[in-house]
């Protein structure tokens, strides 16, 4: 389970916010993120808010999760008019755990209460072993336009160091079923640098998402956290720590494999066809609003952001007890606002304006073949495939 929520200014218990953070809202897009807590496991380097059965414990459950979900959706439609909602995101957790039709019904709820615009994108996450074709099929009716699937890698010996519970070839197959039910795009998750993995382990993961004909792959080095039963295993010594220079080699290994097979990085960890980028990312990367739903999920509208009580027992608590289920908020200053639209932006295959960083850093950044000379030149700061893999040193030279 994830650390302890942050605290900030109290949430009033209708969460109603300022009249300043809710004048525009949507007016550079809106997106609905729900989060979903469960998990049949627990992986080894997860430390994301979910609950495997056990952790749960009573007091909340699956069956009556919709519902709760709703009741927030409910509250939500009192606080902002959108006019319209761009994207819908589900993660969690697995997703797929609910019964499709559960999905489908929030979905319907996000529809009636705010209206899906015409063309929106529709995601969920899922574990490979949790959909099958009929499941597929029942959330491609109910309304959803994409899936994405936790492959992570297609080596088994990898896939048991993360604590995977999906055999090597499942990923691709799930896949393949995913475009049969009619989905109009497909991602697949890697994570590169885990303990053990060979080249030849990672070159067999970029064969496997590329030979799958999916229009969209996500690929992260791994990252350890505090707290997580890997990050034990490696202060045991049963595991070595992961290496800067494994990761970059694996990020060139990628680059190469995926733009040859026609996806082309658009985010730093993210490449698509043309045409396959999520838009529900594009949409947290550029600044719009959305309002997560579930326990633990953040919000940001007018520069007001706040999240979610952690605990799915809490959270039904409060919502039965019709207060919100915000923990907490924060309201962003203009620098905070500029500082985080840096950060996002740069990562990104467009970058942003030179007008929007610090001269200096950029110029330093463009003298050390970091940035694209010839995007530079028309005032935008763009940076070079060198540069995605110092991608965090530019943002601090240049916010």
């Amino acid at each position: 389970m994830a650390g302890a929520l942050p605290d900030g200014e109290p949430v009033p218990d209708d969460g109603s916010l300022p009249d300043e953070a809710t004048r525009e809202v949507g007016k550079d897009g809106f997106a609905v993120y729900v989060h979903v807590p469960f998990c049949a496991s627990r992986c080894g380097y997860c430390d994301f808010n979910t609950y495997t059965a056990s952790e749960l414990g009573g007091g909340a459950s699956r069956e009556e999760y919709a519902d709760t979900v709703l009741a927030e959706l409910a509250l939500a439609a009192r606080v902002i008019e959108p006019g319209r909602v761009d994207t819908v995101f589900v993660g969690g957790g697995t997703p797929t755990l609910l019964p499709a039709g559960d999905l489908a019904r929030i979905l319907d709820g996000i529809d009636r209460t705010w209206g899906l615009a015409p063309g929106a994108e529709v995601t969920t996450e899922a574990n490979p072993e949790s959909v099958d074709p009929a499941y597929l099929r029942e959330l491609r009716r109910g309304g959803f336009t994409r899936i994405s699937l936790g492959m992570q890698s297609a080596a088994e010996n990898v896939l048991r160091v993360l604590d995977r519970r999906h055999t090597a070839g499942r990923a691709p197959r799930a896949a393949a079923e995913a475009g049969e039910a009619g989905f109009e795009h497909v991602n697949l998750d890697l994570i590169y640098g885990t303990p053990g993995e060979t080249p030849e382990d990672f070159a067999a993961s970029l064969d496997a998402v590329i030979g799958a004909g999916v229009d969209h792959v996500s690929a992260y080095a791994l990252i350890v956290e505090d707290g997580t039963r890997m990050a034990g295993r490696m202060r045991r010594g049963e595991l070595p720590y992961p290496s800067d220079d494994v990761a970059a080699d694996r990020y060139l290994a990628a680059e190469a494999a995926l733009s040859e097979a026609g996806l082309t990085w658009y985010e730093v960890s993210n490449w698509a066809q043309p045409g396959g980028e999520c838009r529900h990312n594009l949409l947290y990367w550029t600044g719009a609003d959305w309002w997560g739903l579930g326990p633990g999920a953040h919000s940001h509208v007018g520069g007001v952001r706040w999240w979610n009580v952690k605990h799915p027992v809490t959270y039904a608590k409060r919502l039965a007890a019709g207060t919100s289920p915000g923990h907490a908020r924060e309201t962003l200053s203009g620098d905070d606002r500029h500082m985080e639209d840096v950060m996002l932006r740069v990562r990104l295959r467009d970058g942003i304006p030179l007008d929007r960083v610090d001269a200096t850093g950029a110029a330093r950044a463009l003298a050390d073949g970091l940035l694209e000379p010839g995007a530079y030149d028309d005032g935008r700061l763009v940076l070079t495939l060198r540069g995605r893999l110092l991608a965090d040193a530019v943002i601090r030279d240049v916010v």
